[in-house]
């Protein structure tokens, strides 16, 4: 993959953040979502790849969501072949609530480098640079926040846990409590949230619970970006689950995916802000028609992050 196609995908994760932007608070979260899904569609025409979704929205009898399968890009005789994994709209129910955190994402790699990861659950554990190789998602939780404080030479009393506010983690912060941990609740958002492990000026030092698997596939590819670490373990709900994963190349189903095996090879990735939030600022709607925007750009090749804060006069813009 060409490292100026970082930059084009960017513009992509901007165009949907704009899009849907405009819904923030306004209690519509399928109209949010529709419109950011509707402008990366539209944005990815630009764009010279032969691309093919493979972390999305969910099937085509599912449209009008960008759908797994989908192809994407502006495909010519000598378009790079890759792989897409993408949220248009991390935190759907945080921008309709004008709530923290929301991103529109995308993680591109060459084809076949993404693990097909079904809609369905999974179990992660994700930590920073300074904690690689120090976490076991088979280990108690009390284990994995020793080990983290030592990494991070910090007393327990000051590593922070962020875990998503669900019935399903009761005793799991329950028992993060009983540490004497401090803990970060969210009610959505958990790619941003394990990105903010890898970023001290956060505050979170480890993600841990049960999300979404798609999300989990994407966060791991921006932790690969950054030399960060993750696992994760799908955790499905039903046979039907269980049979779909199959059907999409997943031969142990209870096999712990290492970072590497749920994004390998180069990973390019890249997020815009679109509410505010720890790891980047949201959409402003300025005078005069122009509209700024904050995102960040990572490769794994080189571990570069670039952030980028741009101003967009819409009445320019197609």
């Amino acid at each position: 993959m060409d490292r100026n196609l970082a930059l084009e995908f960017v513009r992509i994760t901007e165009a949907a953040a704009l899009a849907c932007a405009r819904y923030m608070g306004r209690g519509d979260e399928k109209k949010a979502d529709q419109a950011a899904v509707d402008a990366m569609r539209r944005a990815f025409d630009s764009v010279r790849i032969d691309g093919t979704v493979v972390i999305g929205e969910g099937e085509r009898d599912e449209a009008p969501m960008l759908f797994i399968g989908e192809k994407v890009g502006n495909k010519t005789s000598d378009a790079p072949k890759v792989d897409i994994a993408l949220d248009p709209l991390e935190g759907t129910t945080i921008c309709a609530r004008g709530g923290e955190n929301a991103i529109s994402v995308i993680a591109v790699a060459d084809g076949g480098n993404f693990l097909h990861a079904p809609d369905t659950y999974m179990d992660k554990i994700a930590v920073g640079p300074r904690a690689v190789g120090k976490i076991d998602i088979e280990a108690p939780i009390q284990e994995n926040i020793k080990s983290v404080a030592r990494a991070l030479g910090k007393d327990i009393e000051d590593v922070t846990v962020i875990v998503l506010d669900r019935p399903r983690h009761e005793k799991l912060i329950q028992d993060i409590r009983g540490t004497g941990a401090r803990i970060r609740l969210i009610t959505d958002g958990d790619v941003s949230a394990a990105i903010a492990t890898c970023r001290e000026q956060t505050g979170v030092d480890l993600l841990v619970g049960i999300g979404g698997a798609p999300e989990g596939v994407i966060s791991a590819a921006a932790l690969r970006c950054v030399g960060g670490d993750f696992y994760g373990r799908l955790k499905f709900r039903n046979n039907e689950e269980r049979e779909r994963a199959k059907r999409m190349g997943v031969t142990d189903l209870d096999k712990v995916h290492s970072i590497t095996d749920l994004a390998k090879g180069d990973v390019m990735f890249c997020a815009t802000g679109i509410t505010d939030g720890s790891l980047l600022k949201g959409v402003r709607f300025l005078s005069h028609n122009i509209a700024s925007t904050n995102s960040i750009v990572m490769r794994s090749k080189t571990g570069t992050t670039r952030e980028l804060f741009v101003e967009h006069h819409l009445d320019k813009k197609p």
